[in-house]
């Protein structure tokens, strides 16, 4: 077919299917420009996911699509963007009313990334804005004896006729885990493609409602549980969490080289330093770097990525999580008021780069 016209290339690309969104790119409005002459088709398309390998597609799309139509001698210059963030806020089927869904990860477990998570939800909470957990830490889920509602479950809810599950209320924080779908006491032993199912259910098929943040905690290391979660969520940041130790170090630094994969593709806002110093209650004044002295910090300045904050190892921490209610919800103690800054930075710093 010689010399194309607009209508017939929209046409064309009315049969291109945005997989996030599942609607054609045309009647989404994803066709952001189009020059058409004789021998060139000149198209710029936006796609929800920003991922390299999403924008790839997106372009092997629209190019053999225009080719098959058009023939192979025409042509075709595609360019393939992600879509702003408040578009796709509007857009976004999964999760349209959270403003922010951010991941909190680490590289290795036991370095605190379930305590930061509670605790900058809570802290989040005390802050005025409306939290959600997510605990996709599938073989390991903490967050319902952190927030004390091991023997709740989760209850269903009817929104627009379709069962959705209803998230607990953890102390006004929404929460789901897979801890409150299996046997306490049992093992989780599943393969990672079932892993990976049951965590997107916890988004797909809940009723988060609206929420200023939505928090996840993922398990630890990076695997099929992250790259599911990239896939299904459109995450706008993560957060790395790692002792100042050096081993723990190391692995912090490929969860950060993670997100900055242009497969992944998400913003680190940031790096937590957790047990940072010890400090026993008799000597409140005194602190002893077991661990090593700003790992974190320097790991952070030297990748370029935010410094989120100091966390203490102090006991008061261990004792409040293990009675379900985290430690920033104490007033004015040391570890609280770490806690109150480590979310002031955190908000600062994710507000600086939507900017």
């Amino acid at each position: 077919m010689n010399h194309p016209t607009r209508e017939q290339v929209l046409e064309v690309l009315g049969s291109i299917t945005e997989p996030d969104l599942k609607k054609d790119i045309v009647s989404a409005n994803l066709v952001e420009d189009l020059q058409i002459n004789a021998t060139e088709i000149s198209v710029i398309v936006q796609t929800v996911n920003p991922a390299m390998h999403a924008r790839r597609r997106m372009q092997e799309a629209v190019e053999f699509n225009l080719k098959r139509v058009f023939g192979k001698d025409i042509q075709v210059n595609c360019q393939v963007k992600g879509m702003p963030a408040d578009a796709k806020k509007a857009q976004r089927k999964i999760l349209p009313d959270v403003k922010h869904i951010i991941a909190v990860a680490s590289g290795k477990g036991g370095v605190g990334k379930s305590t930061i998570t509670a605790n900058l939800a809570g802290g989040l909470l005390k802050a005025g804005y409306t939290v959600g957990i997510v605990d996709a830490d599938i073989y390991g889920p903490s967050m319902p004896t952190m927030f004390d509602v091991v023997n709740e479950r989760p209850t269903m809810i009817d929104v627009d006729g379709e069962q959705k599950i209803n998230p607990v209320n953890a102390n006004g924080i929404k929460l789901l885990s897979i801890g409150f779908f299996t046997d306490q006491d049992n093992a989780v032993v599943w393969r990672g493609p079932m892993a990976a199912k049951a965590m997107t259910q916890l988004f797909t098929d809940a009723h988060w409602g609206e929420l200023d943040f939505l928090l996840i905690d993922l398990p630890p290391g990076t695997g099929d549980i992250h790259l599911s979660l990239v896939q299904t969520v459109p995450l706008d940041g993560a957060v790395v969490v790692s002792t100042p130790q050096e081993v723990a170090l190391a692995d912090a630094r490929k969860g950060v080289n993670m997100f900055k994969m242009d497969t992944i593709n998400v913003p680190v806002l940031g790096i937590v330093e957790n047990m940072a110093w010890f400090t026993p209650a008799e000597l409140p004044d005194n602190k002893y770097y077991i661990f090593g002295r700003d790992g974190a910090k320097n790991l952070a300045e030297g990748l370029r990525v935010p410094f989120l904050g100091h966390i203490p190892l102090v006991q008061s921490v261990r004792e409040a999580g293990d009675l379900g209610r985290p430690a920033v919800f104490q007033e004015n103690t040391p570890t609280s008021n770490a806690f109150d800054e480590l979310v002031r930075n955190f908000v600062s710093t994710l507000h600086s780069q939507k900017k």
